[in-house]
């Protein structure tokens, strides 16, 4: 079975929407600040951008509260084509700990981090459904160490149920990981050095 190209589906749909008039509004879970740093600054060609910060895996609050500052500042400085405006979700640990729970020992990447996915996906595409947005997307497909075709699998998966479209993606592609890694130094960027979880801490 070949392996999808994630980055050459992106490629077609932008195609396909740069032909149409009105530009697309897509809601874009961030991760952190760095992450989503050329994930906007690509995706903001092409669409208004709402960044949903919804992240209750991160852990201490302190952190948390580091990161959606760290947001913030970017998206006030990032120079863009298209409106990019911030919404930070709820901070809800105990939503994480509750499917955390029997998995605590579970590797890095496993199946622990699968449902981290889809607890912070599906409120994406929960939120995407009722403010009427085109697509739905996440930055987590540009880390090395998360999994790019279960993010697409699970955000297809999402799509499905709540009947908004899924921006499908692998961000790390064309230099998407070292593009953020430039930006992250450029803004001067806090890097945190671990996912966010107190597991991968």
């Amino acid at each position: 079975m070949n392996q999808r190209n994630f980055q050459r589906e992106l490629d077609k749909i932008i195609e396909r929407i740069t032909d149409e008039s009105r530009v697309p509004r897509l809601l874009l879970h961030s991760c952190c600040a760095p992450c989503s740093s050329y994930v906007l600054e690509y995706l903001s060609q092409y669409f208004a951008i709402t960044v949903f910060y919804y992240n209750p895996n991160i852990s201490p609050t302190e952190e948390f509260e580091h990161r959606v500052k760290e947001q913030r500042r970017l998206i006030e400085t990032l120079p863009v084509r298209h409106l990019v405006c911030l919404e930070v979700g709820p901070y809800e640990p105990e939503r994480f700990y509750e499917m955390a729970r029997g998995l605590e020992h579970e590797p890095e990447g496993g199946e622990r981090c699968f449902r981290c996915y889809r607890l912070r996906l599906e409120e994406t595409a929960r939120l995407a459904a009722a403010g009427g947005y085109d697509y739905f997307a996440t930055t987590l497909t540009l880390s090395p160490l998360k999994n790019a075709a279960k993010l697409n699998e699970i955000g297809e998966e999402l799509s499905g149920i709540f009947s908004v479209k899924y921006l499908p993606s692998d961000f790390k592609k064309r230099d998407g990981y070292k593009r953020s890694i430039e930006l992250s130094r450029e803004y001067g960027l806090y890097r945190q050095n671990y996912c966010g979880c107190v597991f991968s801490r």
